[in-house]
Formats: C-alpha cells, structure tokens, sequence
C-alpha cells in the first residue's frame, strides 16, 4: 500500500493507519531528511528480522538506528557525556546517526549489545509517527539494489515493485541518494565513521 504524503504531512486518517500497522508488527518505507528507509517498531522481533533479511544485515548484530522524537527519548535509551549533550542539541534535528552507548532499557533486539545509532530527524513524518505511537523507530536507511539503479531507493512507486510484502509505503515525493553522517560517540573523542549529507566539523 502506498500512502501519499502532501507537502511532507500525512492526514490523520493516514497517520493513524500508519501507527496501527506498526504496533501490529508491520514493516513500512517511510522518507527522512537523508535517505528513505524501512521502520517498524522496536518490540516486533520478527519485523527487525525482516528488515535484517531485505537489507542484509547481520541478525546477530544489526546496524540498525533509533529514530526518536528529541533529545529527551535518546536518554531513556542511552548514555553520553555533557560535550556528547552539546554536540547532539547542536546538529539535531538534523541528518546525523550519533552512535552512543547503550543503558539497560535498550529495547530486546539490541540485547548483547553495548551501542545504538540514534537520530532524530529533520523531518516531519518520523517525527509525527513518533509522537503518535509514542514509540522510537526501528529503522534501517534504503541502499540502491545491486545493479546499482538508484531510482529504487529514491521512487516510492519502484519501491512498491521492489518490497511488495512491505506493508506501507510513504510517498514523500523522489527521495535523496546521499545517507546521514555517522558520528561515534562512544570513545573520548567524537569519530566521523561516515560523511553524510550532514555537514559536521570536529
């Protein structure tokens, strides 16, 4: 099912089917201020295990992202410092993944695990299918397919035809090719692991 989303805003009607499918374990492609990307909620092991399985990741230890609403959600599920504090306030919202460290109220599926990516998106989908499940997104970026046809990740229609068991798909118009910027936190000094389409200096 594809839902159109106007000028980047869902109706209500939408936004509520969107946040039912979710809390029912369901899988959906959603667009963000970077790339589009493939979400479910963190509690549905089986669509994490999905989402493993379309992009390829690892089951064991998935390179996954916490989508949260504001700085306040990403406490609930990490640790940082007061220089991590500033830095986050000061590219978010924004197209940044701060990997950080994890405490003991990181969902199931990052049992094992000591970091999580997190983001909070400079956009207003996640944001509102955040706030209306109250819930972070598990979310995965989308990746061109091996033939390396970029229209995949960035045409909500192809994407329709690429991932038929997907269970929505937002369209927020032709999406981007360039990925978030990746910064570690996790160690003394903050690491850029991937420049993005964030700008970041260190």
């Amino acid at each position: 099912m594809i839902i159109k989303a106007y000028n980047n805003q869902l109706r209500t009607s939408d936004l509520t089917l969107v946040a039912k499918t979710l809390q029912k374990g369901g899988i959906i492609i959603y667009p963000t201020d970077s790339v589009y990307a493939f979400a479910c909620l963190p509690e549905h092991q089986n669509a994490v295990d999905k989402i493993c399985l379309i992009r390829n990741i690892p089951a064991k230890q998935p390179k996954l992202t916490l989508i949260c609403k504001d700085i306040a959600q990403v406490r609930q599920y990490t640790l940082f410092s007061d220089d991590t504090f500033k830095l986050i306030k000061a590219h978010t919202p924004g197209p940044y993944t701060f990997i950080l460290q994890g405490n003991n109220k990181l969902p199931k599926t990052f049992k094992g695990r000591k970091t999580v990516g997190i983001r909070i998106a400079n956009h207003p989908i996640p944001a509102a299918i955040v706030e209306e499940t109250q819930s972070p997104l598990m979310t995965a970026s989308m990746r061109a397919p091996i033939d390396n046809d970029i229209e995949y990740m960035t045409d909500p229609e192809l994407m329709a035809e690429m991932y038929p068991d997907i269970d929505i798909i937002i369209d927020g118009g032709i999406g981007q090719t360039t990925p978030s910027t990746i910064i570690d936190c996790t160690e003394e000094e903050p690491i850029i692991l991937r420049q993005g389409i964030g700008e970041l200096a260190l």
